[in-house]
C-alpha cells in the first residue's frame, strides 16, 4: 500500500456520482481489491461498466432489478443489514450494468481484478451460509455469501460480520498478508452500518488495526455508518461494537494468490480461543437469518 493513503475513509470522502463510497486499487494504493456503495432514491437507476473487475450487488437496504449486458434478474434485498440475509448478483468483467431501485435503496458492490469473465449469475439468500463464531463477548455472526467455500469467483472475496452491541469481533487479532503455509496474501477492506438507537440516534463503533517492526500501521478508529478502513497488511482486530449499538461490517477482500482466506494469529493474543471452550455464543446470536425480521 502506499503509505501516502490514510487508511481511514470517511462515508462521503471517497464520492463519485453515482457512487457514495468509491475504493478502487489505485485510490488505496493497492492491486486487487474494491469497493462501491450505490445509494438510489425512489425509482431511480445507476448505470456504469466492470472493466477490469468483477463486483456483486449486495442490498444493504431495498431491491433492485439488475441489468447485465442483456440479461437481467431482480434481488429481493432487505430492510436493513439488521433485518435479514439477503440475495446477490454476481457481475462479470467487461460488462455494462444497470442497477434501478423502484422504491429506492442502499447497494454495495464489492469488486476485485479479474482475469477470468464468469457469467453473471444469482446468488439465492437461502444459499448463504451463517455462521457462528466466538463465544461470549467475543461472540459474531458471519455470513459466508461469496467466500471460496460457497461462491465461485475468479479472486473476490466477501462476508458480511454482525457483532451484538457490547461485543468484539475479528478477535483475536490476525493478519494475511504473506503467502505461505497456512496463510493467504489478501488485500481488505472494511464497510461499516452501526444499528441506530431506539431513538434513531447514530451510533458509532471502533476499530483496531497495527503492523509489523518493518511494515508499520497503526488505526484505532471511531467508525460509524458508511465509513471504511483499508487493512493492507498487519494484524486488524478487535472489531468493537459500543453496548447497546449492534455492529455490521461488510469484509471485501482479494490477492494475487490462490483464492484462499487463510488467517495467522497474532501468537501474543492466539491463546485467547482456547479460553472459550465451554463458554456458550452468545444467545442474541443470530442477529438475522434468511428470514425477514421486524427491526429496522
Amino acid at each position: 500500500m502506499n503509505t501516502r493513503v490514510n487508511p481511514i475513509m470517511p462515508r462521503g470522502s471517497t464520492a463519485e456520482k453515482p457512487f457514495d463510497v468509491v475504493v478502487t486499487p489505485e485510490n488505496a494504493g493497492w492491486t486487487f481489491s474494491g469497493l462501491r456503495v450505490l445509494d438510489l432514491p425512489v425509482g431511480s437507476r445507476a448505470k456504469f461498466v466492470t472493466g477490469e473487475d468483477e463486483m456483486l450487488v449486495l442490498p444493504l437496504s431495498g431491491g433492485c432489478d439488475v441489468t447485465c449486458d442483456d440479461e437481467r434478474m431482480t434481488l429481493t434485498g432487505r430492510r436493513s443489514v439488521f433485518t435479514r440475509v439477503t440475495d446477490f448478483a454476481y457481475l462479470p468483467r467487461d460488462a455494462t450494468v444497470t442497477v434501478r431501485a423502484p422504491n429506492g435503496g442502499r447497494f454495495a458492490l464489492p469488486s476485485a481484478r479479474a482475469t477470468r469473465r464468469l457469467p453473471f449469475r444469482y446468488g439465492a439468500a437461502e444459499d448463504v451460509a451463517v455462521e457462528l463464531r466466538g463465544a461470549g463477548q467475543a461472540s459474531r455472526q458471519v455470513n459466508n455469501f461469496c467466500t471460496p467455500e460457497r461462491f465461485e469467483a475468479d479472486r473476490l472475496i466477501a462476508c458480511e460480520v454482525l457483532t451484538p452491541g457490547g461485543n468484539w469481533s475479528s478477535y483475536p487479532p490476525h493478519k494475511h498478508d504473506e503467502q505461505g503455509e497456512g496463510e493467504s496474501c489478501l488485500e481488505e477492506i472494511y464497510y461499516y452500518e452501526v444499528a441506530a438507537s431506539p431513538d434513531g440516534a447514530a451510533g458509532s463503533a471502533y476499530q483496531r488495526v497495527y503492523g509489523h517492526a518493518d511494515r508499520p500501521i497503526e488505526v484505532c478508529a471511531e467508525v460509524r455508518t458508511g465509513d471504511v478502513v483499508l487493512i493492507p497488511y498487519g494484524w486488524h482486530g478487535p472489531s468493537m461494537a459500543a453496548p447497546g449499538y449492534d455492529l455490521y461490517y461488510l469484509n471485501v477482500m482479494a490477492g494475487p494468490g490462490a483464492r484462499e482466506w487463510l488467517v495467522r494469529d497474532d501468537p501474543a493474543h492466539g491463546w485467547v480461543r482456547g479460553s472459550w471452550n465451554g463458554v456458550p455464543v452468545d444467545p442474541r446470536l443470530p442477529l438475522t437469518d434468511r428470514n425477514e425480521r421486524t427491526r429496522s
